[in-house]
């Protein structure tokens, strides 16, 4: 069949809108119509070379959409059934999978590569094998998936609004809850109001922390953020420092959690300064891996008992708390539809990571004609 996408040739090229052809799904497979995508910073990664993918690639890896039709073997979905796409595939039998860690999921170690698990490719064109960013490629109307890729949600929820639990919110979220550990009472510093970020201040002030600080130079994120949980909102580190001290007494904050667009060394030593004795900094935001971003001192990480930690996905685990999320949105207790900020056709794509660039957007989302 034929599918129209948005394909990346190159990094620093645009995304070109172009026809392919879309093999059906084989066994463990489903074919899923994407009604939208959420613009997330990880693509922005590919055109500015932080991340090598094998190019060439269909963005996307934020989905959410409808199966249409499945493959040999299939058991977790049925035509018809409303998903959200996991940006990590999560087998369930995998060393990681199964001790509660689905989002280190070994099927995960090939996502930038574009193909299935088995080395094979799903979308063509000219001539070529075209990959799909995270094995799922959702700048596209229709694609080929894994069905470790998908999950089942409720069909009355606005898919719309449900694609963003894909990726950014799931990542925010538990970023502050699960990897930061926040608690009731506790302060926690984030570092970018972007669309991990903002889920941080939404998970931290969900947590109970008494304060709840976010830093930001984009003067509309600062304000969501105060309108989505936080305490106070600050438009440069040393200012957050500042108050973080003032709050505290001088015992400084219990979580720093780095969600920024592209993570250097500036923001991690900020981050390491502004917690307190015991205090953890979880660093969520990528960066180029060949480029060395955290230098801070041993003696200080030693006697201070700081703790500094990675995160992917917020270490959550996806079939769980995807439909975790959004149990707490239909009950009102998570904010989504007010992080849209701007919706785009996929003609538009190019705008709206340009959107992006300018801080223009919490989240963009792309909705796909029907």
């Amino acid at each position: 069949m034929k599918t129209k996408a948005a394909v990346l040739f190159g990094a620093g090229k645009p995304f070109e809108i172009m026809e392919l052809d879309l093999d059906g799904p084989g066994p463990g497979e489903v074919l899923i119509k994407y009604t939208s995508a959420g613009l997330c910073h990880s693509d922005l990664h590919l055109i500015d070379n932080d991340l090598v993918p094998r190019f060439p690639i269909v963005g996307g890896h934020e989905g959410a959409g409808i199966i249409e039709e499945v493959g040999p073997g299939v058991t977790k979905v049925a035509p018809g059934d409303h998903v959200v796409c996991s940006f990590i595939p999560n087998c369930g039998t995998c060393r990681y999978c199964s001790t509660g860690r689905q989002n280190l999921c070994d099927m995960g170690a090939t996502i930038l590569e574009g193909h299935m698990p088995d080395g094979s490719f799903r979308f063509h064109g000219n001539g070529d094998d075209i990959g799909a960013m995270c094995m799922l490629g959702t700048f596209s109307e229709r694609a080929t998936i894994s069905q470790h890729s998908v999950v089942k949600v409720d069909d009355w929820l606005p898919l719309e609004t449900a694609v963003l639990v894909g990726c950014g919110v799931p990542t925010g979220w538990a970023t502050a809850n699960y990897s930061g550990g926040v608690r009731a009472g506790d302060t926690a510093v984030i570092y970018g109001v972007g669309g991990i970020g903002i889920n941080a201040v939404q998970g931290a002030a969900h947590a109970g922390a008494a304060n709840v600080i976010a830093v930001d130079p984009v003067a509309f994120k600062r304000e969501s953020a105060l309108k989505l949980g936080a305490t106070h909102a600050f438009a440069t580190a040393e200012e957050a420092a500042e108050k973080v001290t003032e709050l505290t007494w001088g015992q400084m904050a219990d979580q720093a959690l780095i969600c920024v667009g592209t993570v250097d060394e500036a923001v991690v030593s900020s981050a390491f300064d502004v917690v307190g004795k015991g205090g953890t900094v979880v660093v969520t935001g990528l960066a180029n891996p060949e480029k060395l971003t955290v230098h801070v001192s041993g003696g200080v990480l030693t006697l201070f008992e700081k703790t500094i930690k990675g995160t992917l996905f917020g270490s959550a685990n996806p079939q769980y708390d995807i439909v975790r999320l959004l149990r707490l949105y239909d009950q009102g207790h998570l904010k989504l539809d007010e992080l849209v900020t701007t919706k785009y056709t996929l003609d538009q794509v190019n705008e709206g990571y340009q959107d992006l660039r300018d801080g223009k957007n919490i989240r963009g989302v792309i909705v796909h004609d029907a």
